[in-house]
């Protein structure tokens, strides 16, 4: 490992991208060893040496991507990859590549906590471009659909971009979750509760069984949130009643914890253990606010000259045309101008 590691460190850049197949292959090997010697946080470094090395530029996605990914997720040194995860992709040489690199890249993203990037990841896996369902593609709703439960409450329905292969056969192959996800809506907890007793085994065996775990306790801060646009003030005691919490002082944990994470606004009064719901103290004035919602407006800015570039590239390609022209009838109606109506009545 060792020896690997100094070359990768020492090599020309120049150099590697004469042979990425031989490299990638070095680079793979180190990886498995370290798996083997159960020391993934040896790997991390290197690797990300190497993705930095063989990629022509930022946009572009290495087979070494999803190698780093995994040795990241499996020492848990999820921030070691946000270096990698926040710059845009796209150049893509290989399918299965994306597939992996979007499945591992959401799975770090739910180790952070960050559930709306996860679910990002998930969805570009779920509408990749594929002429038949993969076992990543699977795996990957599976974990979707966890996750848009808990930071949304709900499954939203597949993009118009998805393929039609995916469409037809995704949810037969993950009906539990389905189920899961028609059982979260009713609201009730001993009904969602019932279905993950059922489904215990499928949920375990999928290594997602501490997400369901985390999909039931969504319900109640659901649950806790509705109370907050129906009363302004409420006692602990209702807020376990009505949520179906066992006692006042789980409500307290769970209101506490909710308010930790800015996911409501109230105070409690601990003489009287009454709680109450507040209005959003934010007003987008700040500084913080103002520097975020600029970064966010050239991010925006930046990508979509970026899809002008592509578009303008895509329609000047002449397979993409080619393809077009074959598959498009010689006249077609919409290629014509309706008759001007001066025209008609004469």
């Amino acid at each position: 490992m060792l020896t690997a590691s100094n070359f990768i460190n020492s090599c020309s850049t120049e150099q590697i991208r004469i042979a990425p197949e031989k490299f990638t292959v070095l680079c793979r090997r180190l990886k498995e060893q370290a798996m083997q010697l159960q020391v993934p946080i040896q790997a991390i470094i290197p690797l990300r040496t190497a993705v930095r090395k063989l990629q022509p530029s930022p946009e572009h996605l290495t087979p070494l991507h999803p190698d780093l990914l995994l040795v990241c997720l499996l020492a848990k040194c999820y921030k070691a990859a946000l270096s990698i995860l926040e710059e845009d992709i796209f150049e893509i040489d290989i399918p299965k590549d994306f597939l992996l690199y979007c499945y591992y890249g959401g799975m770090i993203f739910i180790g952070l906590k960050r559930f709306n990037k996860a679910l990002e990841f998930f969805q570009h896996a779920i509408t990749a471009p594929a002429a038949t369902l993969t076992a990543i593609t699977v795996e990957a709703y599976k974990k979707f659909v966890l996750v848009s439960l808990i930071q949304t409450g709900q499954v939203p329905a597949f993009p118009k971009y998805t393929p039609a292969v995916v469409q037809r056969n995704l949810k037969s192959c993950t009906q539990p979750y389905i189920d899961l996800a028609n059982n979260y809506s009713s609201g009730k907890i001993s009904v969602l509760e019932a279905c993950v007793n059922t489904n215990t085994e499928k949920f375990k065996n999928d290594s997602n069984l501490g997400l369901v775990k985390q999909v039931l306790s969504s319900l109640y801060k659901r649950n806790i949130q509705r109370l907050t646009q129906t009363y302004l003030t409420l006692s602990l005691q209702d807020i376990a009643s009505t949520v179906q919490l066992e006692t006042a002082k789980q409500a307290e944990l769970h209101v506490l914890q909710m308010i930790q994470d800015g996911e409501i606004f109230a105070t409690i009064n601990q003489k009287d253990g009454m709680v109450s719901f507040n209005e959003d103290p934010e007003q987008y004035k700040t500084c913080q606010m103002t520097e975020y919602i600029d970064t966010a407006i050239r991010r925006i800015m930046a990508l979509s000259k970026k899809l002008t570039t592509v578009d303008e590239q895509i329609s000047c390609d002449h397979s993409y045309l080619s393809k077009v022209g074959r598959e498009r009838s010689r006249f077609e109606i919409d290629d014509f101008d309706t008759v001007p109506q001066k025209f008609t009545n004469m």
